[in-house]
Protein backbone atom coordinates (compact mmCIF):
# COMPACT_ATOMS: atom_id res chain seq x y z
CA UNK A 1 0.00 0.00 0.00
CA UNK A 2 2.83 2.44 0.77
CA UNK A 3 4.62 1.96 -2.98
CA UNK A 4 1.98 1.11 -5.11
CA UNK A 5 -0.23 3.41 -6.50
CA UNK A 6 -3.90 2.46 -6.33
CA UNK A 7 -7.69 3.90 -6.59
CA UNK A 8 -10.93 2.94 -5.35
CA UNK A 9 -14.38 3.88 -4.02
CA UNK A 10 -16.32 4.31 -0.92
CA UNK A 11 -19.25 2.53 -0.68
CA UNK A 12 -20.93 1.00 2.54
CA UNK A 13 -22.98 -2.22 2.55
CA UNK A 14 -25.71 -1.12 3.27
CA UNK A 15 -25.91 1.21 0.45
CA UNK A 16 -25.71 -1.39 -2.58
CA UNK A 17 -28.77 -1.76 -4.38
CA UNK A 18 -31.22 -4.97 -3.60
CA UNK A 19 -34.99 -6.24 -3.54
CA UNK A 20 -35.60 -6.03 0.38
CA UNK A 21 -34.96 -2.57 1.44
CA UNK A 22 -30.94 -2.66 2.32
CA UNK A 23 -27.85 -3.80 0.57
CA UNK A 24 -26.39 -6.99 1.27
CA UNK A 25 -23.52 -9.12 0.88
CA UNK A 26 -25.67 -10.89 -1.98
CA UNK A 27 -25.31 -11.26 -5.61
CA UNK A 28 -24.96 -6.96 -6.08
CA UNK A 29 -22.59 -6.86 -3.72
CA UNK A 30 -20.26 -9.28 -6.14
CA UNK A 31 -21.41 -7.45 -8.99
CA UNK A 32 -20.08 -4.69 -7.74
CA UNK A 33 -17.03 -6.24 -7.17
CA UNK A 34 -17.25 -7.01 -11.11
CA UNK A 35 -17.89 -3.33 -11.55
CA UNK A 36 -14.32 -2.22 -9.82
CA UNK A 37 -12.62 -4.75 -11.52
CA UNK A 38 -14.06 -3.11 -14.72
CA UNK A 39 -12.74 0.01 -13.63
CA UNK A 40 -9.86 -0.76 -12.71
CA UNK A 41 -10.17 -0.46 -8.93
CA UNK A 42 -7.78 -1.72 -6.59
CA UNK A 43 -9.54 -0.96 -3.20
CA UNK A 44 -12.99 -1.19 -1.63
CA UNK A 45 -13.61 0.97 0.87
CA UNK A 46 -16.83 -0.03 3.71
CA UNK A 47 -17.81 1.79 7.08
CA UNK A 48 -17.86 -0.48 10.23
CA UNK A 49 -19.65 -3.87 9.50
CA UNK A 50 -20.82 -3.97 13.02
CA UNK A 51 -24.31 -4.78 14.64
CA UNK A 52 -26.00 -1.00 14.89
CA UNK A 53 -27.83 -0.17 17.12
CA UNK A 54 -30.17 3.29 18.24
CA UNK A 55 -29.75 5.81 15.33
CA UNK A 56 -28.51 3.15 13.00
CA UNK A 57 -25.21 5.03 12.97
CA UNK A 58 -22.27 2.09 11.90
CA UNK A 59 -19.89 4.03 14.63
CA UNK A 60 -22.15 2.99 17.03
CA UNK A 61 -22.95 -1.33 17.26
CA UNK A 62 -23.44 -3.64 19.77
CA UNK A 63 -20.52 -5.11 19.76
CA UNK A 64 -16.53 -4.07 18.12
CA UNK A 65 -16.66 -7.75 16.96
CA UNK A 66 -19.47 -8.97 15.84
CA UNK A 67 -21.31 -7.82 12.04
CA UNK A 68 -24.57 -6.66 11.72
CA UNK A 69 -27.09 -9.38 10.77
CA UNK A 70 -29.46 -6.82 8.52
CA UNK A 71 -26.31 -7.59 5.89
CA UNK A 72 -26.89 -11.16 5.81
CA UNK A 73 -28.18 -11.85 2.08
CA UNK A 74 -31.63 -13.46 2.29
CA UNK A 75 -31.51 -15.21 -1.39
CA UNK A 76 -27.92 -17.16 -0.18
CA UNK A 77 -30.21 -18.83 3.02
CA UNK A 78 -32.91 -19.85 0.29
CA UNK A 79 -29.85 -21.82 -1.84
CA UNK A 80 -28.48 -23.02 1.34
CA UNK A 81 -32.27 -24.63 2.27
CA UNK A 82 -32.76 -22.30 4.95
CA UNK A 83 -35.15 -20.23 3.92
CA UNK A 84 -37.95 -21.38 0.92
CA UNK A 85 -38.82 -18.84 -1.83
CA UNK A 86 -42.32 -18.72 0.12
CA UNK A 87 -40.83 -17.17 2.83
CA UNK A 88 -39.45 -14.01 1.07
CA UNK A 89 -41.67 -10.94 1.14
CA UNK A 90 -42.51 -10.92 -2.52
CA UNK A 91 -45.57 -8.97 -1.73
CA UNK A 92 -43.76 -5.91 0.38
CA UNK A 93 -42.64 -3.12 -1.21
CA UNK A 94 -39.34 -1.45 -0.07
CA UNK A 95 -38.14 2.00 -0.63
CA UNK A 96 -35.13 1.80 -3.26
CA UNK A 97 -32.94 4.86 -2.47
CA UNK A 98 -33.35 5.07 1.44
CA UNK A 99 -33.06 2.60 4.23
CA UNK A 100 -36.04 2.58 6.44
CA UNK A 101 -33.96 0.56 9.21
CA UNK A 102 -37.42 -0.48 11.20
CA UNK A 103 -39.00 -1.60 8.51
CA UNK A 104 -35.74 -3.63 7.24
CA UNK A 105 -35.35 -5.03 11.13
CA UNK A 106 -39.01 -6.08 11.40
CA UNK A 107 -39.35 -8.40 8.43
CA UNK A 108 -35.61 -9.41 8.10
CA UNK A 109 -35.43 -11.27 11.63
CA UNK A 110 -38.49 -12.95 11.47
CA UNK A 111 -37.06 -14.35 8.43
CA UNK A 112 -33.62 -15.50 10.21
CA UNK A 113 -35.75 -16.99 13.02
CA UNK A 114 -36.93 -19.08 10.40
CA UNK A 115 -33.48 -19.98 8.99
CA UNK A 116 -32.60 -20.95 12.64
CA UNK A 117 -35.11 -23.06 13.38
CA UNK A 118 -34.37 -24.66 10.25
CA UNK A 119 -30.92 -24.91 10.73
CA UNK A 120 -31.71 -26.55 14.28
CA UNK A 121 -33.55 -29.40 12.93
CA UNK A 122 -32.23 -30.49 9.70
CA UNK A 123 -29.48 -32.26 10.53
CA UNK A 124 -27.02 -31.10 8.38
CA UNK A 125 -24.19 -32.78 9.55
CA UNK A 126 -21.12 -30.37 7.97
CA UNK A 127 -23.00 -27.12 8.82
CA UNK A 128 -23.51 -28.22 12.39
CA UNK A 129 -19.51 -28.61 12.41
CA UNK A 130 -18.72 -25.56 10.48
CA UNK A 131 -20.93 -23.87 13.49
CA UNK A 132 -19.27 -25.32 16.42
CA UNK A 133 -15.63 -24.74 14.17
CA UNK A 134 -16.40 -20.83 14.12
CA UNK A 135 -17.97 -20.65 17.65
CA UNK A 136 -14.54 -22.26 18.96
CA UNK A 137 -12.48 -19.85 16.89
CA UNK A 138 -14.34 -16.97 18.09
CA UNK A 139 -15.07 -17.69 21.62
CA UNK A 140 -13.26 -14.42 22.85
CA UNK A 141 -16.19 -12.48 22.16
CA UNK A 142 -19.33 -14.61 20.56
CA UNK A 143 -20.92 -16.23 24.12
CA UNK A 144 -20.61 -12.33 25.50
CA UNK A 145 -22.12 -10.70 22.52
CA UNK A 146 -24.86 -13.70 21.78
CA UNK A 147 -25.76 -13.34 26.11
CA UNK A 148 -25.61 -9.74 25.60
CA UNK A 149 -27.79 -9.62 22.76
CA UNK A 150 -30.33 -12.17 24.40
CA UNK A 151 -30.86 -10.21 27.41
CA UNK A 152 -31.18 -7.07 25.62
CA UNK A 153 -34.35 -8.67 24.26
CA UNK A 154 -35.72 -9.66 27.23
CA UNK A 155 -35.00 -6.73 29.00
CA UNK A 156 -37.21 -5.27 26.26
CA UNK A 157 -34.33 -3.70 24.51
CA UNK A 158 -33.00 -1.39 27.28
CA UNK A 159 -29.38 0.21 28.03
CA UNK A 160 -27.91 -2.66 29.59
CA UNK A 161 -27.11 0.20 32.26
CA UNK A 162 -31.17 -0.35 33.02
CA UNK A 163 -31.20 -3.56 33.69
CA UNK A 164 -31.73 -5.27 36.79
CA UNK A 165 -28.68 -4.44 39.07
CA UNK A 166 -27.58 -8.28 39.35
CA UNK A 167 -27.21 -8.81 35.73
CA UNK A 168 -25.47 -5.12 34.83
CA UNK A 169 -23.06 -6.08 37.79
CA UNK A 170 -22.92 -9.61 36.54
CA UNK A 171 -23.44 -11.49 39.49
CA UNK A 172 -22.26 -14.96 38.39
CA UNK A 173 -25.65 -17.03 40.01
CA UNK A 174 -27.92 -14.77 38.31
CA UNK A 175 -26.17 -14.62 34.83
CA UNK A 176 -26.30 -18.41 35.46
CA UNK A 177 -30.03 -18.56 35.80
CA UNK A 178 -30.34 -16.75 32.17
CA UNK A 179 -27.80 -18.42 30.74
CA UNK A 180 -30.22 -21.70 31.11
CA UNK A 181 -33.36 -19.31 30.71
CA UNK A 182 -32.00 -17.43 27.19
CA UNK A 183 -30.29 -20.82 25.66
CA UNK A 184 -32.40 -20.86 22.51
CA UNK A 185 -32.19 -16.95 22.08
CA UNK A 186 -28.17 -17.35 22.76
CA UNK A 187 -27.69 -19.63 20.14
CA UNK A 188 -30.18 -17.78 17.69
CA UNK A 189 -27.56 -14.99 18.29
CA UNK A 190 -24.56 -17.39 17.76
CA UNK A 191 -26.05 -18.60 14.66
CA UNK A 192 -26.41 -14.87 13.23
CA UNK A 193 -22.93 -14.41 13.43
CA UNK A 194 -22.21 -17.71 12.01
CA UNK A 195 -24.34 -16.86 8.82
CA UNK A 196 -22.61 -13.15 8.99
CA UNK A 197 -18.90 -13.79 9.16
CA UNK A 198 -19.86 -16.63 5.77
CA UNK A 199 -21.18 -14.91 4.10
CA UNK A 200 -18.51 -11.89 4.16
CA UNK A 201 -15.67 -14.18 4.12
CA UNK A 202 -17.28 -15.48 0.37
CA UNK A 203 -17.23 -12.05 -0.85
CA UNK A 204 -14.21 -10.64 0.39
CA UNK A 205 -12.47 -14.25 -1.22
CA UNK A 206 -14.30 -13.33 -4.59
CA UNK A 207 -12.46 -9.50 -4.27
CA UNK A 208 -9.36 -10.37 -3.35
CA UNK A 209 -9.43 -13.18 -6.06
CA UNK A 210 -10.28 -10.32 -8.54
CA UNK A 211 -6.51 -8.41 -6.94
CA UNK A 212 -9.75 -5.92 -5.11
CA UNK A 213 -8.26 -4.94 -1.04
CA UNK A 214 -11.11 -3.76 1.47
CA UNK A 215 -10.39 -1.31 3.54
CA UNK A 216 -12.72 -1.11 6.79
CA UNK A 217 -13.17 1.14 9.79
CA UNK A 218 -12.29 0.22 12.99
CA UNK A 219 -13.85 3.01 15.37
CA UNK A 220 -11.50 4.15 18.25
CA UNK A 221 -14.36 3.57 20.62
CA UNK A 222 -17.28 1.00 21.87
CA UNK A 223 -20.48 2.23 22.23
CA UNK A 224 -22.11 2.56 25.60
CA UNK A 225 -24.31 0.22 25.20
CA UNK A 226 -22.59 -3.13 23.97
CA UNK A 227 -21.73 -6.29 24.92
CA UNK A 228 -18.07 -5.16 25.25
CA UNK A 229 -18.58 -2.37 27.90
CA UNK A 230 -21.07 -4.97 30.08
CA UNK A 231 -18.60 -7.80 29.62
CA UNK A 232 -15.35 -5.82 30.37
CA UNK A 233 -16.36 -3.08 32.49
CA UNK A 234 -13.19 -3.12 34.26
CA UNK A 235 -11.34 -1.56 30.94
CA UNK A 236 -13.53 1.66 30.97
CA UNK A 237 -14.04 4.55 33.27
CA UNK A 238 -16.82 3.35 35.24
CA UNK A 239 -17.50 4.46 39.02
CA UNK A 240 -18.55 2.19 41.28
CA UNK A 241 -22.12 1.51 39.87
CA UNK A 242 -21.03 1.17 36.60
CA UNK A 243 -22.21 4.28 35.54
CA UNK A 244 -19.74 6.58 33.14
CA UNK A 245 -17.14 9.04 34.63
CA UNK A 246 -16.26 10.51 31.40
CA UNK A 247 -17.40 10.30 27.80
CA UNK A 248 -16.08 10.71 24.29
CA UNK A 249 -16.10 13.69 21.55
CA UNK A 250 -14.27 16.47 20.01
CA UNK A 251 -14.19 19.83 20.86
CA UNK A 252 -15.73 22.57 18.70
CA UNK A 253 -14.83 21.88 15.35
CA UNK A 254 -15.14 22.70 11.48
CA UNK A 255 -18.84 20.58 12.23
CA UNK A 256 -20.02 22.04 15.22
CA UNK A 257 -19.93 25.09 17.56
CA UNK A 258 -20.66 23.16 20.46
CA UNK A 259 -18.01 19.85 19.25
CA UNK A 260 -19.40 16.81 19.22
CA UNK A 261 -21.08 14.96 22.19
CA UNK A 262 -20.87 11.27 21.26
CA UNK A 263 -21.09 9.61 24.81
CA UNK A 264 -18.28 6.76 24.26
CA UNK A 265 -17.29 5.32 27.66
CA UNK A 266 -13.62 6.13 27.68
CA UNK A 267 -11.04 3.48 28.41
CA UNK A 268 -8.90 3.52 31.24
CA UNK A 269 -5.67 2.97 29.70
CA UNK A 270 -4.06 2.01 32.50
CA UNK A 271 -5.65 -1.23 32.85
CA UNK A 272 -5.51 -2.09 29.29
CA UNK A 273 -1.88 -1.24 29.16
CA UNK A 274 -1.11 -3.51 32.59
CA UNK A 275 -2.07 -6.99 30.75
CA UNK A 276 -0.28 -5.72 27.29
CA UNK A 277 -3.73 -4.25 25.51
CA UNK A 278 -5.07 -8.07 24.92
CA UNK A 279 -8.48 -6.73 24.29
CA UNK A 280 -7.13 -4.64 21.80
CA UNK A 281 -4.93 -6.82 20.23
CA UNK A 282 -7.89 -9.40 19.69
CA UNK A 283 -9.72 -6.45 18.53
CA UNK A 284 -7.48 -6.04 15.95
CA UNK A 285 -7.00 -9.65 14.75
CA UNK A 286 -10.52 -9.93 14.65
CA UNK A 287 -10.56 -6.92 12.06
CA UNK A 288 -7.77 -8.39 9.98
CA UNK A 289 -10.32 -11.22 9.28
CA UNK A 290 -12.81 -8.79 7.74
CA UNK A 291 -10.33 -6.07 6.52
CA UNK A 292 -7.33 -6.48 4.40
CA UNK A 293 -6.52 -2.75 5.34
CA UNK A 294 -7.37 -0.98 8.80
CA UNK A 295 -8.57 2.67 9.11
CA UNK A 296 -8.05 3.68 12.33
CA UNK A 297 -11.01 6.24 12.91
CA UNK A 298 -10.39 8.99 15.27
CA UNK A 299 -6.51 8.11 15.30
CA UNK A 300 -5.86 11.19 17.06
CA UNK A 301 -8.05 9.90 20.38
CA UNK A 302 -4.77 7.29 20.46
CA UNK A 303 -2.52 10.35 21.02
CA UNK A 304 -4.73 12.43 23.10
CA UNK A 305 -7.95 12.32 24.09
CA UNK A 306 -11.42 14.84 24.64
CA UNK A 307 -12.75 13.79 27.85
CA UNK A 308 -16.44 15.13 28.92
CA UNK A 309 -17.86 14.59 32.26
CA UNK A 310 -20.79 12.85 31.86
CA UNK A 311 -23.94 14.47 31.93
CA UNK A 312 -22.91 17.40 29.65
CA UNK A 313 -25.39 18.42 26.93
CA UNK A 314 -22.92 19.40 24.68
CA UNK A 315 -19.07 18.85 24.65
CA UNK A 316 -17.62 22.24 24.88
CA UNK A 317 -16.56 21.47 28.56
CA UNK A 318 -14.04 18.97 28.07
CA UNK A 319 -10.50 18.24 28.59
CA UNK A 320 -7.59 16.84 26.79
CA UNK A 321 -5.90 13.95 28.30
CA UNK A 322 -2.72 12.09 27.15
CA UNK A 323 -3.26 8.60 25.76
CA UNK A 324 -0.79 5.72 25.65
CA UNK A 325 -0.68 5.40 21.69
CA UNK A 326 3.26 4.54 20.93
CA UNK A 327 2.68 2.04 23.65
CA UNK A 328 -0.66 0.63 22.55
CA UNK A 329 1.39 0.37 18.31
CA UNK A 330 3.87 -0.97 20.09
CA UNK A 331 2.20 -3.91 21.50
CA UNK A 332 -0.04 -4.29 18.11
CA UNK A 333 3.18 -4.53 15.87
CA UNK A 334 4.77 -6.93 18.24
CA UNK A 335 2.19 -9.16 18.92
CA UNK A 336 0.43 -9.29 14.97
CA UNK A 337 3.55 -8.26 12.64
CA UNK A 338 3.34 -5.57 10.35
CA UNK A 339 -0.10 -4.34 9.94
CA UNK A 340 -1.70 -2.40 7.21
CA UNK A 341 -2.99 0.78 9.09
CA UNK A 342 -4.11 4.10 7.59
CA UNK A 343 -4.09 6.99 10.69
CA UNK A 344 -7.84 9.12 10.47
CA UNK A 345 -5.70 12.09 11.34
CA UNK A 346 -8.50 14.58 10.74
CA UNK A 347 -9.96 17.23 13.32
CA UNK A 348 -7.79 19.18 16.01
CA UNK A 349 -4.06 17.36 14.62
CA UNK A 350 -1.40 18.71 17.28
CA UNK A 351 2.20 17.95 17.17
CA UNK A 352 1.70 14.96 19.56
CA UNK A 353 -0.94 13.25 17.03
CA UNK A 354 1.61 13.63 13.56
CA UNK A 355 4.49 11.95 16.12
CA UNK A 356 2.85 9.04 16.38
CA UNK A 357 1.60 8.60 12.76
CA UNK A 358 5.06 9.20 11.68
CA UNK A 359 6.87 6.94 14.28
CA UNK A 360 4.79 4.13 12.90
CA UNK A 361 4.93 5.54 9.39
CA UNK A 362 1.29 5.08 8.77
CA UNK A 363 -0.59 7.13 5.72
CA UNK A 364 -2.52 9.83 6.68
CA UNK A 365 -5.59 11.10 5.16
CA UNK A 366 -6.02 14.64 2.38
CA UNK A 367 -9.70 15.68 1.49
CA UNK A 368 -9.78 17.55 -1.50
CA UNK A 369 -13.21 19.45 -0.36
CA UNK A 370 -11.33 21.25 2.58
CA UNK A 371 -8.38 22.20 0.41
CA UNK A 372 -10.92 24.60 -1.10
CA UNK A 373 -13.38 25.67 1.23
CA UNK A 374 -11.79 28.50 3.07
CA UNK A 375 -9.59 31.01 0.37
CA UNK A 376 -6.38 30.07 2.57
CA UNK A 377 -3.39 27.78 1.72
CA UNK A 378 -3.26 24.54 4.42
CA UNK A 379 -2.44 20.82 4.50
CA UNK A 380 -4.93 19.57 1.95
CA UNK A 381 -3.96 21.40 -0.95
CA UNK A 382 -2.20 18.77 -3.42
CA UNK A 383 0.65 20.50 -3.88
CA UNK A 384 1.79 20.02 -0.18
CA UNK A 385 0.96 15.79 -0.37
CA UNK A 386 3.43 13.19 0.47
CA UNK A 387 3.25 10.02 -1.19
CA UNK A 388 2.47 8.52 1.99
CA UNK A 389 -1.49 9.39 2.61
CA UNK A 390 -4.29 8.82 1.50
CA UNK A 391 -6.21 11.27 -0.86
CA UNK A 392 -10.44 11.68 -0.75
CA UNK A 393 -12.52 13.77 -2.35
CA UNK A 394 -14.42 13.72 0.54
CA UNK A 395 -16.04 11.07 3.18
CA UNK A 396 -18.57 9.45 4.62
CA UNK A 397 -18.85 12.23 6.57
CA UNK A 398 -18.89 15.04 3.99
CA UNK A 399 -21.51 16.45 1.65
CA UNK A 400 -21.01 15.32 -1.46
CA UNK A 401 -18.84 17.00 -3.78
CA UNK A 402 -21.29 18.34 -5.59
CA UNK A 403 -23.74 19.69 -3.21
CA UNK A 404 -20.28 20.92 -1.63
CA UNK A 405 -19.37 22.94 -4.95
CA UNK A 406 -22.96 23.98 -5.30
CA UNK A 407 -22.45 25.90 -1.07
CA UNK A 408 -19.28 26.98 -2.22
CA UNK A 409 -18.25 31.16 -2.15
CA UNK A 410 -17.93 32.27 -5.59
CA UNK A 411 -14.03 33.18 -4.58
CA UNK A 412 -13.65 29.79 -3.78
CA UNK A 413 -14.92 29.02 -7.17
CA UNK A 414 -12.26 31.60 -8.98
CA UNK A 415 -9.24 30.14 -6.76
CA UNK A 416 -9.94 26.09 -7.93
CA UNK A 417 -10.26 27.59 -11.59
CA UNK A 418 -6.51 29.08 -11.24
CA UNK A 419 -5.12 26.04 -8.94
CA UNK A 420 -6.92 23.32 -11.58
CA UNK A 421 -9.40 24.21 -13.52
CA UNK A 422 -12.30 22.86 -12.43
CA UNK A 423 -15.31 22.10 -15.05
CA UNK A 424 -18.08 23.95 -12.69
CA UNK A 425 -20.13 21.67 -15.53
CA UNK A 426 -19.57 18.93 -13.46
CA UNK A 427 -17.29 19.85 -10.26
CA UNK A 428 -17.48 16.08 -8.63
CA UNK A 429 -15.83 14.29 -11.63
CA UNK A 430 -13.29 17.32 -11.45
CA UNK A 431 -12.46 16.51 -8.04
CA UNK A 432 -12.07 12.84 -8.91
CA UNK A 433 -9.71 13.38 -11.73
CA UNK A 434 -7.40 15.92 -9.19
CA UNK A 435 -7.44 13.28 -6.70
CA UNK A 436 -6.61 10.45 -9.42
CA UNK A 437 -3.65 12.83 -10.08
CA UNK A 438 -1.99 13.67 -6.84
CA UNK A 439 1.43 11.71 -5.71
CA UNK A 440 -0.72 10.25 -2.83
CA UNK A 441 -0.49 6.32 -3.20
CA UNK A 442 -3.61 5.75 -2.92
CA UNK A 443 -6.70 7.98 -4.46
CA UNK A 444 -10.50 7.23 -3.11
CA UNK A 445 -13.94 8.47 -4.09
CA UNK A 446 -17.25 7.87 -2.63
CA UNK A 447 -19.33 6.67 -5.23
CA UNK A 448 -21.56 9.16 -4.88
CA UNK A 449 -19.16 11.98 -6.42
CA UNK A 450 -18.83 9.37 -9.61
CA UNK A 451 -22.36 9.48 -10.06
CA UNK A 452 -22.57 13.07 -9.80
CA UNK A 453 -25.31 12.93 -6.93
CA UNK A 454 -26.25 16.40 -4.56
CA UNK A 455 -26.73 16.84 -1.10
CA UNK A 456 -29.90 14.14 -0.75
CA UNK A 457 -27.25 11.53 -1.21
CA UNK A 458 -24.90 12.50 1.73
CA UNK A 459 -24.63 10.04 4.11
CA UNK A 460 -23.68 11.37 7.24
CA UNK A 461 -23.94 14.59 9.11
CA UNK A 462 -21.14 14.75 11.81
CA UNK A 463 -23.09 15.95 15.53
CA UNK A 464 -26.81 14.99 14.10
CA UNK A 465 -27.97 11.84 15.39
CA UNK A 466 -30.34 10.38 13.17
CA UNK A 467 -31.70 10.50 9.38
CA UNK A 468 -28.06 9.37 8.42
CA UNK A 469 -26.70 6.50 6.95
CA UNK A 470 -29.12 5.90 4.72
CA UNK A 471 -28.19 6.37 1.41
CA UNK A 472 -28.75 3.48 -1.88
CA UNK A 473 -27.78 3.55 -5.21
CA UNK A 474 -29.98 2.13 -7.99
CA UNK A 475 -28.73 -0.57 -9.71
CA UNK A 476 -29.13 1.22 -13.35
CA UNK A 477 -27.30 4.69 -11.84
CA UNK A 478 -23.92 2.79 -12.35
CA UNK A 479 -23.36 2.32 -16.10
CA UNK A 480 -20.63 0.63 -17.85
CA UNK A 481 -19.73 4.30 -19.30
CA UNK A 482 -18.80 5.05 -15.13
CA UNK A 483 -16.46 2.07 -15.21
CA UNK A 484 -14.99 3.44 -18.92
CA UNK A 485 -14.24 6.61 -17.40
CA UNK A 486 -13.07 5.48 -14.35
CA UNK A 487 -10.61 3.36 -16.18
CA UNK A 488 -9.39 5.96 -18.19
CA UNK A 489 -7.89 8.04 -15.50
CA UNK A 490 -6.35 5.56 -13.60
CA UNK A 491 -4.68 4.51 -16.38
CA UNK A 492 -3.85 8.13 -17.43
CA UNK A 493 -2.23 8.28 -13.87
CA UNK A 494 -0.40 5.31 -13.21
CA UNK A 495 -3.01 3.94 -10.54
CA UNK A 496 -3.13 0.49 -12.70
Amino acid sequence: MKNERSSGILLHITSLPGPYGIGTMGREAFAFVDFLVASGQKIWQILPLGHTGYGDSPYQCFSAFAGNPLLIDLDKLMGEDLLEDKDLPHDQSFNQDVVDFGQVFTYKYSLLRKAYERFKVNNHIVRQMQFENFSRKTGFWLEDYAFFMALKNHFGGKAWSEWEMQVKTRDPETLDRYRQHLADDIGFYRFLQFLFYRQWQELKAYANLNDIKIIGDIPLYVAADSADAWSNPRIFNFNEELDPVTVAGVPPDYFSATGQLWGNPIYKWEVLEEDGFSWWIERVKANLVLYDIIRIDHFRGLAAYWAVPFGEETAILGEWIKAPGQELLEALYDALGDLPIIAEDLGVITPDVVELRDNFDLPGMKILQFAFDSGEENDFMPHTYIKNCVVYTGTHDNDTTLGQFKSLRESDRLFMKDYFGVDERDPAWSFVKLAWSTVANVAIAPLQDLLRLDTEARMNFPGKPSGYWKWRFRKEMLKPSHAEELLRITRLYGRR
